[in-house]
C-alpha cells in the first residue's frame, strides 16, 4: 500500500520554515495532506519514493537548487509525473538571464540596455566598444546570467571595464550581462520599483524599494491612480514566455513613465514574513499566495493524480 500526500515541500534555508509551516497549517485546515522534505530526512524520503511507498500528488522544492542531495528524488518525481510546481525544464530555460533578455525585447518589454558577454572559457578576449559604454552610462550593472539569485554575484555600482574583466573570473562558465542602471520615478515620494510575483495562476504586485528593500502594499487606489494596470500585464507575458507558476520580477517606472523590466525571473522568491523581519513580505501577500497554492492543490486532488501516474 502506498502512501500519498496531495503536496510535498523540500527546504533548506533556515529562514523558509515559517513560510514551510504556514502553507502545512493552511492545507491542513482545508484537509489537504502535506508532507516536509528536509536534510535529515531527504535520503530516507528519496529510497521510500523510489521503492514506491511514498507518493506526492504534487511538489513545492526549494532545496534542490541549493542541495544536490535533493536532486535525484527531483528526477523520480519528474519522471514519474508528479506535479512540480516550477517544472524544472521550464526553470532552465528562464533562469538564464542572457536568454530572457533576448525574449523579453521580442515580446514588446522594456529592459535596460544591456551587453552580453560569453563565458571566460568561451572567449577570454573581450571587445566593448566606446559606443556601447557611452550608452550604458556610469555607473552600470555587471550580473552573472544564471549562478545568481538574491543579488549575488552583482556588482551595482560599476565604473570601469576592468571591473568587468575581474567579475568574469569569478565564475568562468557564465554569461554574464552588463546592463544599464535604471533610475525610478517618483510617486509621491515613493520610488516607482515593483516587485511583482506570479503566484499559481495570478499576478501579484507590491511596491519594493531597491535600496533598502522594504516591501509595502500596493492598493487598487493606487493602482489607478499611478496608472499602475501595467504591471500585471508585463507579469504575464512573462509567465507566457517562462511557463512557471510561481516567481517574482522587478519592475520599475521610469521618471519618463516607461515601465522597464530590471530582474528578470526570480524562481526562488524570498518568503520571509514581515512581521518577522523587517525586510520580509508582507504576511497578507504570503497568505494570499499560499491560498493560490492551495487552491492549486485541491484541484490537483480532485483531478485524482495519485500514484498510478507513474511511468
Amino acid at each position: 500500500m502506498i502512501n500519498t500526500f496531495d503536496l510535498a515541500i523540500s527546504y533548506v534555508w533556515e529562514f523558509d520554515k515559517d513560510f514551510v509551516d504556514l502553507i502545512e497549517k493552511t492545507l491542513q485546515s482545508y484537509g489537504l495532506s502535506t508532507f516536509v522534505i528536509a536534510e535529515n530526512n531527504i535520503l530516507e524520503i528519496t529510497e521510500l519514493v523510489k521503492r514506491k511507498k511514498l507518493w506526492f500528488r504534487s511538489y513545492l522544492d526549494r532545496a534542490s537548487d541549493v542541495d544536490d542531495a535533493f536532486a535525484e528524488l527531483a528526477k523520480i518525481l519528474t519522471r514519474r509525473k508528479c506535479r512540480i510546481f516550477n517544472p524544472y525544464k521550464n526553470v532552465e530555460h528562464a533562469i538564464d538571464k542572457a536568454t530572457m533578455h533576448l525574449e523579453f525585447i521580442t515580446a514588446g518589454l522594456n529592459v535596460p540596455y544591456s551587453i552580453i558577454i560569453p563565458p571566460l572559457k568561451e572567449k577570454e578576449e573581450l571587445i566593448i566598444s566606446v559606443d556601447d559604454l557611452a550608452i550604458l552610462g556610469r555607473p552600470f550593472i555587471i550580473k552573472p546570467c544564471i549562478t545568481t539569485g538574491g543579488g549575488i554575484g552583482v556588482v551595482t555600482g560599476a565604473e570601469t571595464l576592468k571591473e568587468v574583466l575581474l567579475e568574469r573570473r569569478t565564475n568562468k562558465s557564465d554569461k554574464y550581462l552588463i546592463q544599464q542602471k535604471i533610475i525610478p520615478g517618483d510617486l509621491e515620494g515613493k520610488r516607482a520599483w515593483f516587485r511583482s510575483f506570479w503566484a499559481f495562476g495570478k499576478p501579484i504586485c507590491v511596491w519594493w524599494d531597491d535600496q533598502t528593500h522594504i516591501y509595502d502594499l500596493l492598493t487598487a487606489e493606487q493602482i489607478k491612480k499611478f496608472g499602475l494596470k501595467k504591471l500585471n500585464q508585463i507579469t504575464k507575458t512573462i509567465v507566457q514566455l517562462t511557463h512557471l507558476d510561481f516567481f517574482s520580477t522587478e519592475i520599475v517606472l521610469t521618471p519618463e513613465k516607461k515601465f522597464v523590466v530590471i530582474d528578470y525571473v526570480n524562481d526562488q522568491c524570498d518568503m520571509r514574513l514581515k512581521s518577522v523581519y523587517k525586510d520580509g513580505v508582507p504576511d497578507q501577500i504570503v497568505n494570499q499566495i499560499i491560498h493560490l497554492l492551495r487552491l492549486d492543490v485541491q484541484k490537483l486532488k480532485k483531478q485524482g493524480l495519485n500514484h498510478s501516474s507513474y511511468e
